[in-house]
C-alpha cells in the first residue's frame, strides 16, 4: 500500500489549493482514487455563484489532475532530486455532467495510459453518489530521468 503522507509531502500543493482529501485506492503505474468532500466553507463559494454554491468546473479538473500528480509521483514519475518528470501538456475531451454542491462527496478517479515516444494521458473522472459529474483526458509528456 501507498504511503499517502508520503506523495503529498512531495507534490507543492497545500491548503486552500489541495483539493484533494484522502486517497482510497492507489496501484502505482496504473490507477489511483481518492475523495474531496465539498463543504459550503471552501473558498471560492461566495464569488461561484452568491445565493447558488456551485463548484467550479475548473477546480473540479484541478483536483482530478492533483491526484493524477500523485499517481505520477507513485508510480515513480520524478526524478531522484523529487522533480516531476511529467509535463501537462493539454486536456482532450473534458466533459461536466452535473454540477457539484457543498455537501457533495467528490470520488475522483485517474488511470494511467502511457504512450509512445514519451507521451501519456491520464483519464478521469469525478463522481458524485455514484453519477458521474466530470471526465476528460489529461495528456502528458514524460520527460527522461
Amino acid at each position: 500500500m501507498i504511503d499517502v503522507a508520503a506523495v503529498v509531502a512531495k507534490m507543492p500543493h497545500r491548503y486552500p489549493d489541495l483539493l484533494v482529501d484522502r486517497v482510497t485506492e492507489c496501484e502505482p503505474g496504473r490507477l489511483i482514487r481518492g475523495l474531496k468532500a465539498v463543504t459550503i466553507n471552501e473558498p471560492y463559494f461566495p464569488g461561484h455563484f452568491p445565493g447558488y454554491p456551485v463548484m467550479p468546473g475548473v477546480l473540479i479538473l484541478e483536483a482530478l489532475t492533483q491526484l493524477s500528480g500523485a499517481l505520477a509521483v507513485a508510480s515513480g514519475l520524478v526524478t531522484a532530486d523529487g522533480a516531476p518528470r511529467v509535463s501537462f501538456d493539454g486536456i482532450e475531451g473534458c466533459r461536466f455532467k452535473r454540477q457539484v454542491v457543498p455537501g457533495d462527496r467528490l470520488a475522483l478517479e485517474s488511470v494511467w495510459h502511457p504512450g509512445e515516444a514519451g507521451a501519456g494521458r491520464f483519464e478521469v473522472r469525478a463522481f458524485v453518489d455514484g453519477e458521474l459529474a466530470a471526465e476528460s483526458a489529461l495528456l502528458v509528456s514524460v520527460l527522461p530521468g
